[in-house]
């Protein structure tokens, strides 16, 4: 049963290969930059391919590039094509009337798209269990009507004589050359027979050609010359017009798919697939789809170009074969010839798939079905174990093709149940699931129309460049798009170098959905970057760093005790760090690890992420001076992401959240009350090198972890006994010697700081004492993770029920 499940006959998919055209003399534009290679430009507009749904559609999975311009399609390759089923069986008229009106529909839906099939022939009809699937119908699109390539993108009989007739350089893209194509496959299937099937090139040429002189029917032409004349005659008249009408000579006179679809000849087939006049709150449910077949197949060995290569579609040759005889001093080369693995090769690849059923070939039936809600303590008891993967590293999880299908079942199923399954959901979400310069150069643009297109166009060709996708031509113009929205909807907002950056992850993983990129960016500012883009930021970044420097102190006191001497302030690396949340600094694979826990956190924990950086760093930092660490920066080194994640999400955690809470937050996502911290300014921020803690955080603390705080109160002794907080201790201020920084200094309680180890010391004072000098005079002797109470110890006399005491009773 299980193997049924993966071995649906609809789940099959092939390849096909072709190389595009190489740019010859010219290697940069008029702007200075590189061409884009063709292969790239292809790459982006085959996205687009890849959203299109339609029952008699192959679906498109995979577009590859390779070596020296070769382009790999993989797309969904299931049944057989008609030229193999013609004049091996009879198709009765109900046969050839129900393929015709399907394959109208599926061209319906590309010609909505503005997609022009162009090759379509009983080759891409693939026939299974009765019913058609057009194949390739992307080629002509995703090169650009043909341009892109150096072959012409056509089927020699089923092409429309208006093709012939056009200039070489032309790239027509009318949708009404493919209703000729479907006349000619139409007139194929009610004849049975492959016209001029042993006609030579040339030949079936002047054959296409010689049709325009054609005065009376051409399907009746037809039929006469294959000597299927009588054949002709008993087909129903309405098939025969319809035929009739696809094969006119003029353009102008064949008919749209919209128009043949309204044929009587096609009522009782409208009429069943009219949709049903309901309201559908969801996706019809699927187990899986064949797009997450396909990358179980790869994880579990699946190879699309091993593959071709097996079948001689990709063939090598010795690099020596590829000279040139000849290069005149100017540049011109002569006597190069056509590597013959360079020409189109039409034959299609299906891929094997029996390397993934027998990877899963021992997962029980239930685990297609997973269980999600139960009230019963027995149905779990006789479930398979879940598959456990928790301790191997996030690589290994990613590459695991039994751990990635379980997830991938898991998360359809929690998805297809949205939004009563949103708890689930977001449950689910923190664990990793299935497969994102220097502040000077971050410069501040007014987004007026003429510069703010200027500087536009000249940050997307330099936007992650490595990736094909954002690479290409199609990528180039979507980014741009959705920059000028944002932009143009957020009037508050100026547009700065590195916004392009920040957007691009979103629309790497929404190609094929600006919408949804564009809805993703609106989202993610105003929680993670609020005010981050206006016109003049300066608060709101010298806020961030300041904090940033604190948190540095708060975990570790050497380092930021080193940073400090040194003069090497966060000003100097970390502004594009924030200002893009990493975007800017790290390639894109690493950004969406981050920013899958980015999301989970709030807008303070890029600060841990930053943190999570300089630890990596920390022993190179250390023995570094100030040019030393210049050029660390200038080329950062490598930062193993995982460890980053695991870094990060530790601090985050075991950080009270008054610590990193600024001013300049999004009120809508940071609530506030009396005992948070507010109303500190950027001077007095600045000044301070330990972080403030609020008064809930401590209240917290002191109820609820009391082993993991240690209370310095540093009021005079008099105060102290007066009234003092439960469990503190008592360092006055005047009694310390800050000439050394020595933690013996403190007195008879430097043992409790020393052995304060991972426990939060919060020294609380008052007017009276300086909440500067002693939390620094102790982050100088290294005590780890150093605050200090925000509005002193007075602010905790009103906190009820209270955690004060006097003379060993609460009051």
């Amino acid at each position: 049963m299980t193997a049924n499940l993966l071995k649906n006959p609809q789940m099959q998919f092939g390849a096909i290969t072709f190389f595009a055209k190489q740019h010859k003399e010219d290697t940069c534009g008029s702007n200075g930059l590189p061409l884009t290679p063709n292969s790239i430009i292809i790459y982006g507009r085959a996205q687009a391919l890849k959203t299109i749904r339609n029952p008699y559609l192959c679906q498109y999975l995979d577009i590859i590039r390779g070596k020296h311009e070769r382009t790999v399609v993989v797309s969904q390759y299931c049944g057989t094509s008609l030229s193999e089923c013609i004049e091996k069986r009879q198709f009765s008229t109900e046969e050839v009337t129900k393929i015709a009106f399907q394959i109208l529909t599926g061209l319906q839906e590309l010609h909505r798209r503005r997609i022009v099939h162009r090759i379509l022939s009983s080759d891409n009809v693939l026939l299974q269990d009765g019913d058609v699937k057009l194949f390739n119908y992307g080629l002509y699109y995703m090169t650009d009507n043909g341009r892109l390539v150096s072959f012409p993108v056509m089927q020699i009989l089923y092409t429309a004589p208006e093709v012939y007739l056009d200039s070489l350089t032309s790239n027509l893209a009318n949708p009404k050359m493919d209703i000729w194509s479907v006349g000619i496959v139409l007139a194929e299937l009610a004849l049975n027979k492959r016209l001029w099937h042993f006609l030579k090139l040339g030949q079936r040429i002047r054959k296409i050609l010689s049709l325009l002189q054609c005065t009376t029917s051409i399907f009746e032409r037809i039929a006469r010359e294959h000597n299927c004349y009588e054949t002709y005659l008993e087909l129903p008249k309405e098939l025969r017009n319809v035929i009739d009408s696809c094969l006119s000579v003029y353009p102008k006179d064949r008919p749209t798919c919209d128009e043949l679809l309204t044929n009587t000849l096609f009522n009782d087939y409208f009429k069943k697939t009219q949709p049903v006049e309901e309201r559908r709150y969801f996706e019809p449910f699927e187990i899986f789809t064949i797009s997450e077949l396909y990358h179980w197949w790869q994880l579990a060995g699946g190879d699309v170009l091993q593959e071709l290569k097996k079948q001689g579609l990709i063939r090598s040759s010795p690099p020596i074969l590829s000279l040139p005889h000849l290069v005149l001093i100017e540049g011109t080369v002569l006597g190069q010839e056509r590597n013959p693995a360079t020409i189109y090769d039409s034959r299609i690849v299906k891929m094997p798939l029996d390397s993934l059923y027998q990877r899963f070939e021992h997962i029980p039936f239930v685990c297609y079905y997973p269980l999600i809600h139960s009230t019963s303590d027995i149905i779990p008891k006789v479930e398979p174990p879940p598959y456990d993967a928790s301790n191997l590293p996030l690589i290994i999880k990613e590459r695991d093709p039994e751990y990635q299908f379980h997830r991938v079942i898991l998360l359809r199923r929690l998805l297809h149940g949205y939004p009563f399954t949103r708890d689930l959901i977001v449950e689910e979400a923190k664990k990793r699931h299935t497969t994102f310069a220097s502040g000077r150069d971050m410069g501040c643009f007014v987004a007026r129309s003429g510069r703010l297109q200027k500087t536009i166009e000249v940050d997307i060709p330099r936007c992650h460049q490595y990736n094909e996708l954002l690479s290409s031509a199609e990528g180039h113009k979507k980014l741009k798009r959705i920059l000028k929205a944002w932009v143009y909807k957020n009037t508050q907002y100026v547009y700065w170098q590195g916004l392009d950056s920040l957007t691009a992850p979103f629309l790497y993983l929404n190609f094929n959905d600006e919408a949804k990129a564009f809805a993703c960016l609106s989202a993610f500012v105003p929680k993670y970057l609020h005010k981050f883009f206006l016109k003049d930021n300066t608060a709101v970044i010298e806020e961030y760093l300041a904090k940033f420097s604190q948190l540095i102190a708060f975990h570790d006191p050497a380092l930021a005790n080193h940073l400090y001497e040194i003069n090497f302030y966060p000003q100097l690396f970390a502004i594009p760090w924030f200002l893009t949340l990493f975007s800017h600094v790290f390639p894109l694979y690493k950004i969406l690890h981050l920013w899958d826990k980015v999301l989970l956190g709030d807008s303070s924990f890029s600060l841990h992420i930053g943190l999570s950086v300089l630890t990596q760093l920390r022993d190179r930092l250390l023995s570094s001076g100030f040019n030393e660490c210049i050029l660390l920066f200038s080329d950062l080194p490598e930062v193993d992401i995982e460890k980053c994640v695991i870094l990060s999400t530790g601090t985050f955690r075991s950080t009270p959240k008054s610590i990193t809470a600024r001013e300049h937050e999004n009120e809508e996502f940071s609530r506030k009350d009396k005992y948070d911290i507010s109303g500190v300014t950027l001077d007095e921020l600045k000044k301070e090198r330990c972080p403030r803690i609020s008064a809930n955080d401590v209240v917290d603390l002191i109820r609820n972890h009391p082993d993991k705080v240690l209370l310095v109160d540093i009021r005079n002794i008099v105060q102290f006994n007066r009234s003092s907080v439960v469990g503190s201790i008592n360092i006055p201020f005047s009694s310390v010697s800050f000439s050394e920084n020595k933690i013996e200094n403190v007195g008879q309680h430097s043992s409790a700081l020393k052995n304060a180890k991972g426990k939060i010391v919060v020294v609380i004072g008052n007017e009276e004492t300086d909440l500067e000098l002693f939390p620094t005079f102790l982050l100088k002797c290294k005590v780890r993770r150093v605050c200090v109470l925000h509005g002193g110890f007075d602010v905790l006399h009103s906190v009820a029920p209270t955690i004060v005491v006097s003379h060993g009773y609460s009051i």
